[in-house]
């Protein structure tokens, strides 16, 4: 039952982002600490142009294909002073090895940076980060940003490629593994923890690394989900939903930003001033650096904005970057470019002095090996607490997606056949983005529940990933008649989502499907566990499966957390963050859409609809099951009799009480929804979360604090703020079964 509460509130007028946030959390944004300037201009004071270029330029070695080696032309430009960083070196004998070269061999003795795609874990692997998300368990996600920076600093590294912060709402994009989902509010607060996880208590301390927000901007919006392809989108709709979360990833403190692939407006975003100068910059207040994608200068002249890759060099140190990732632009052209006054020899010091703070604020210069101790990688590297962490992040990362006759969790009597290609396997149990990352430090799903499932139990592959054949349906089937329970492991390879792993279907490869619908013709129950990076398009599989547990790709300790899932040795608490369609034909599809003139009717045919299929999603955005239940009270909203800038603008109470018979853990949601606007607005949206644990018949009071922040948007005039009118305040356990209070402001 609705209420209606009313207070006039006087609106607030033509508040800039910049000013609106800056004072909220500036203290927070990167800053060099005193003292630092004067070095880095001492220094810069004895540089040459060539090794002021130096440490502009970021070079890859050879390692992935023929272990930890360097090319000879890359040692030669570190002691020349040509090179400046180095990636994907790591091992603290490799990087001690090349930080030699560059503090004994060169003329002034700077140290390297160390990058690495330290995604989510280096040696320890950790869910990919959009399992991470289904957690909406900041806390949790936090400790593993810190627990993977703590091993690759120990490794030798200095510089993480992470975190990904963009908003992903097109499954068929691989790279959704590597980010929080589909929600602005939700990527905000976890692009804030990744952050605070990866750069620990300050730079500087042996166990923090360099943070690098990534992709800037809007890469995750690309047109047909194809990677790598081009984003049009109007400046309101990008800075309501896709610039959040990147501002919010700097305002925690994060030290350096890298462009994105995509273009913005017509602009490749490595050569976009707009978004590198005047929003990163000067909106935002960024100090530190600003970092290419792989060659993403030189892949300006495939967008067809510059004629060459010179060109293509002073578009990009004229937007904005500082330093070019691989593609050696500024080493081969920057010269020719300041000569002919292209480029200004202020603009190239500067980017040096970006570069060189972050070195002296990582005690690079005081100690150019404090990240190469032999024995603190040995100690450090699959410690068992971090073991102990990486099944803590796995298991609140599973998502329960469907328990029919309350199947779940098993009892231990029951006798359990395993069935599916990821039912024995660790190869693809890391993920893609899995870092330095074994898989033979892995447990499999049989492994795990071989330590929990009595001596009866057994294991058939039934069919490969992607290879047509069948021929091991008919084993699979005989087992399934001898056993009283089938847990199929089904999904994705690893390589099948992740960079350059766009897919235009939405299903499960090869026959694994046939396989899933055939083991649930046997009548009997079917536990299906989904590894996968991305949101799956599985209806019929939704329709006759017994049970399904959303299981991403968990990591090193994968067969463990499933198994604690599966006996109930942890009440499964995860929720999606990211849509689950029924059909590609839906994509893109997700929560906080607009309304239309013509909203779905499902008793009219012209209205916004399909003649073939459901509007509705398969499993919609914040949904998870949970082995007991809550029941929700109705809101209430209280409004502050007076208030001042940034205070509350309302209090959402509300009470949840376990209902069920086992402790469990309920992730409580609240939405709004703007019911008129100046400009179209979305038909709610994400405001507030809060996970909490109850025991069997427990009841507390949740309280929700919304300021101006959460209620502002760009108005049609595009000044930012919030605007009188009625409102529809929203909590649940989903973003679709919630209750509803309207208020007027």
């Amino acid at each position: 039952m609705q209420t209606m509460i009313q207070l006039r509130l006087i609106p607030i007028l033509f508040i800039l982002l910049g000013i609106l946030f800056s004072n909220q959390s500036a203290a927070q944004i990167y800053r060099p600490s005193a003292g630092i300037e004067t070095r880095v201009n001492v220094l810069l004071a004895k540089m040459t142009l060539d090794e002021k270029i130096g440490q502009l330029s970021l070079y890859t070695t050879d390692w992935g294909s023929t272990g930890p080696t360097i090319r000879e032309g890359y040692k030669n430009d570190i002691r020349s002073g040509a090179c400046g960083n180095l990636f994907n070196a790591h091992t603290t004998g490799f990087v001690r090895e090349l930080q030699k070269i560059a503090v004994e061999e060169t003329r002034l003795k700077i140290p390297l940076l160390f990058g690495f795609d330290v995604i989510h874990g280096y040696k320890t692997i950790f869910p990919i980060p959009l399992g991470e998300a289904a957690s909406w368990d900041l806390e949790l996600i936090e400790k593993s940003a810190r627990v993977a920076a703590a091993e690759a600093s120990a490794a030798g590294l200095n510089w993480t490629y992470a975190p990904m912060v963009d908003i992903g709402r097109d499954p068929r994009w691989g790279r959704v593994m590597e980010g929080a989902g589909e929600d602005t509010y939700l990527g905000s607060r976890i692009a804030e923890a990744r952050v605070r996880g990866t750069q620990g208590k300050k730079l500087g301390d042996s166990d923090a690394l360099l943070a690098c927000v990534k992709h800037f901007a809007g890469y995750g919006a690309p047109i047909a989900g194809r990677d790598y392809n081009t984003v049009d989108m109007s400046e309101r709709y990008f800075r309501d939903y896709y610039l959040p979360p990147y501002e919010a990833a700097v305002k925690a403190g994060a030290a350096t930003v890298m462009t994105s692939f995509n273009d913005y407006d017509g602009v490749p975003a490595t050569g976009n001033k707009f978004l590198l100068d005047n929003i990163l910059r000067k909106e935002w207040g960024f100090q530190g650096f600003v970092v290419t994608d792989y060659t993403s200068i030189n892949e300006m002249v495939n967008h067809g904005v510059v004629a060459d890759d010179k060109e293509a060099g002073e578009l990009a140190l004229n937007a904005g970057v500082d330093m070019d990732m691989q593609g050696a632009v500024y080493q081969r052209f920057l010269k020719e470019s300041l000569k002919e006054g292209k480029v200004t020899q202020k603009q190239i010091d500067e980017a040096v002095r970006r570069v060189l703070r972050l070195k002296f604020e990582l005690g690079l210069f005081e100690d150019p090996y404090k990240f190469c101790n032999a024995e603190r990688e040995k100690n450090t590297l699959l410690a068992p607490a971090n073991r102990t962490a990486a099944r803590e992040v796995a298991r609140a990362s599973i998502v329960l997606l469907k328990n029919d006759h309350q199947l779940l969790p098993l009892k231990t009597g029951q006798k359990i056949v395993l069935i599916g290609p990821l039912g024995d396997n660790k190869s693809e149990l890391t993920g893609n983005w899995n870092g330095a990352g074994n898989a033979n430090d892995c447990v499999s799903l049989r492994e795990g529940l071989a330590k929990v499932v009595p001596t009866d139990f057994m294991y058939i592959a039934g069919c490969d990933f992607e290879n047509p054949d069948k021929s091991g349906f008919a084993a699979a089937m005989r087992a399934a008649e001898k056993y009283d329970v089938v847990i199929v492991a089904v999904g994705e390879k690893a390589m099948m989502s992740g960079e350059a792993a766009a897919r235009a279907e939405l299903g499960l490869p090869g026959v694994q499907e046939e396989l899933v619908l055939e083991l649930c013709k046997t009548g009997k129950p079917v536990i299906v566990v989904l590894m996968n990076g991305r949101p799956l398009a599985i209806p019929q599989i939704a329709e006759k499966a017994t049970a399904i547990l959303e299981a991403w790709w968990l990591g090193t300790e994968t067969g463990n957390a499933i198994a604690d899932v599966l006996y109930g040795t942890y009440n499964p608490s995860g929720k999606l963050p990211m849509t689950f369609p029924r059909s590609v034909g839906q994509v893109p599809i997700f929560y906080n859409e607009k309304n239309t003139g013509r909203p779905y009717d499902p008793n009219s045919k012209w209205t916004s609809k399909y003649i073939d299929q459901q509007n509705s999603p398969q499993w919609p955005f914040g949904f998870g099951l949970s082995y007991t239940s809550f029941s929700y009270g109705e809101p209430k909203v209280e409004l502050p009799s007076s208030k001042s800038a940034g205070s509350a603008v309302m209090t959402v109470t509300v009470s949840l009480t376990n209902s069920g018979k086992l402790p469990g853990e309920e992730v409580v949601q609240l939405y709004v929804r703007d019911l008129v606007g100046s400009v179209t607005r979305p038909v709610k949206e994400l405001k507030g979360f809060q996970k909490i644990m109850l025991q069997p018949g427990e009841t507390k009071e949740l309280k929700f604090t919304l300021t101006e922040k959460d209620l502002s948007f760009y108005r049609r005039d595009m000044t930012f703020g919030t605007e009188p009118g009625d409102y529809e305040i929203m909590v649940g356990g989903n973003s679709v079964d919630l209750k509803k209070v309207k208020v007027k402001l």
